[in-house]
């Protein structure tokens, strides 16, 4: 028999066994998405950076979800029970709860995961000023015991924005809140592939086959987290273009942000659906340095304010593609309100009183930093914007072009700008997120403040009287003096609301709208 003979027997042979496995691996269900950016930090304590969130939400799970009616619901958690004076609030876990190596989730892990969470995000350093005590009273229950009866308890373990309370194991949940954790062990419906992870280019997960889903049907972050595919992959694409082809020609299955100035083709395309993921929408705001010069001064502060037209910033972003709206208000309008200009002190614009502001400030001429994400298409042109609304003032720019990640990584920086500081840059975040004094990361003041670190002790205090006040019509009225304060301290610039977008192949079935991309639910034909 010749050589060439026996290896066409023996691949012959061995031919069912190869058909098999390629018939498996082609029957494995696989979403392929391109994300809304690169994924570099993993841990969504340490950052409240939006793609790390959603990460977050593949690989973790939390006590509780908030459904489409924005409700709490029980996720991790069977049953809880609150004292009558409202002070003991006692959880008892669900059971068959594992984590990703097969441990069994417990109480103990629990607790050490909400101190950890709550030494970072602005709504848990609030419920942890009033605790007296939290403990794991076995494996299955905890006991959170409170110094003054508070109403937002459930919202605060089912916040569904950064930072999202998610549950990790305890030898995780033990490391400071300020140094990130290295190892992705969660209990969610998917399990991260460290080995499969290429920074710049690809992050996979699979679906974790012991995680036991609720029974309810899915409502946003709450009820049954059932994973309907096998596998994840997230695809780092920075060019818009070369995404939105992929889309079309069944490359990718869902763009989670695509080009708001590719929407219109990509609505005409056959196969494809654009739709709207979060149905409140978002807010993009600048932030502002309040550290180091020129942003030090609020005559500098307020000089950019006066310059800002945000129809003009909604133009550059979405365009016609998406609506928006305009908004004075730092933790946003609701719909049918009105923009309330006069009402928060928001400043006429005025280029000639801008630059007499600046002026005033002291501004030596010193290059002001603009970071600008030119892989992200959204916040790619506000930052551009912000560069040139700054120079029409008379100030000296450096715009300096980054990835998103390597913005994000930046921004923690305290640091003067020659140093590797900043100064200003554009960024969004839900409605859902910014709504609240406990929800919005980007107006916290003086010791809890995030970045851009302002401080006004006033908005510190009155803050604090908004959390704990009971009555909804004087919360109401303190909501409107807090915005009036962001606004004449300028802790951040708003610079207009609107609807995202998202786009997917039209074979994808059960996408959940929600302020996060969520993969749970999703079917794919």
């Amino acid at each position: 028999m010749s050589i060439a003979r026996r290896d066409l027997l023996l691949g012959t042979m061995a031919s069912p066994l190869v058909l098999s496995r390629a018939a498996s691996a082609q029957n494995r269900r696989v979403i392929r998405a391109v994300p809304i950016g690169d994924l570099r930090i993993l841990d969504p304590i340490w950052t409240t950076a939006y793609i790390t969130r959603n990460h977050g939400y593949l690989v973790w799970d939390t006590l509780f979800g908030l459904d489409e009616n924005d409700v709490p619901q029980p996720q991790m958690v069977e049953s809880h029970d609150v004292g009558a004076d409202g002070l003991t609030w006692t959880f008892t876990l669900r059971s068959g709860l594992l984590w990703h190596d097969g441990a069994p989730v417990r109480a103990a892990d629990c607790v050490a995961s909400i101190r950890r969470w709550g030494a970072r995000d602005g709504m848990g350093q609030a419920l942890m000023s009033v605790t007296a005590s939290l403990d794991a009273l076995d494996e299955r229950s905890f006991r959170l015991v409170l110094r003054r009866p508070v109403g937002f308890v459930l919202e605060a373990l089912g916040k569904i924005d950064s930072n999202v309370p998610f549950m990790m194991p305890e030898r995780l949940a033990n490391t400071s809140p300020n140094t990130q954790i290295r190892e992705m062990v969660g209990s969610g419906p998917f399990r991260f592939i460290a080995g499969e992870w290429v920074p710049g280019a690809k992050v996979v997960y699979e679906r974790f086959d012991r995680y036991v889903p609720r029974s309810e049907p899915a409502s946003r972050a709450a009820g049954g987290k059932v994973a309907k595919v096998d596998r994840v992959e997230l695809i780092y694409t920075p060019d818009a273009a070369t995404a939105a082809n992929g889309l079309i020609t069944g490359e990718f299955d869902i763009l989670e942000s695509p080009s708001p100035d590719l929407l219109g083709l990509l609505r005409r395309s056959r196969g494809v659906t654009v739709g709207t993921n979060d149905p409140l929408g978002y807010g993009l705001f600048a932030v502002l340095n309040h550290l180091h010069p020129p942003f030090d001064k609020i005559e500098a502060r307020r000089a950019l304010m006066t310059a800002i037209r945000q129809s003009e910033f909604m133009q550059a972003t979405v365009g016609d593609g998406s609506p928006w709206r305009e908004c004075a208000a730092v933790f946003g309008c609701r719909p049918n309100e009105d923009a309330r200009w006069q009402e928060l002190g928001w400043p006429a614009y005025d280029l000639g009183r801008a630059r007499a502001l600046l002026a005033s400030s002291g501004y030596d001429g010193r290059p002001i930093l603009v970071m600008d994400p030119a892989d992200n298409p959204t916040l790619h042109p506000p930052a551009l914007m912000l560069a040139e609304a700054l120079r029409s003032i008379g100030a000296n720019v450096n715009l300096l072009a980054m990835d998103w990640s390597a913005l994000v990584a930046r921004r923690s920086s305290r640091a003067p700008v020659d140093q590797g500081g900043w100064n200003i840059y554009a960024t969004n975040a839900t409605m859902t997120g910014i709504s609240t004094p406990l929800t919005n990361n980007f107006v916290r003041n003086c010791e809890r403040a995030g970045f851009g670190w302002p401080c006004d002790r006033r908005i510190d205090a009155k803050s604090d009287e908004w959390t704990f006040e009971t009555d909804a019509t004087r919360r109401a009225a303190l909501l409107t003096e807090l915005n009036r304060l962001h606004i004449e301290n300028v802790t951040s610039i708003p610079l207009g609301q609107y609807r995202n977008a998202i786009a997917y192949r039209e074979g994808l079935k059960g996408l959940i709208p929600a302020p996060a991309v969520l993969y749970w639910n999703i079917e794919k034909a």
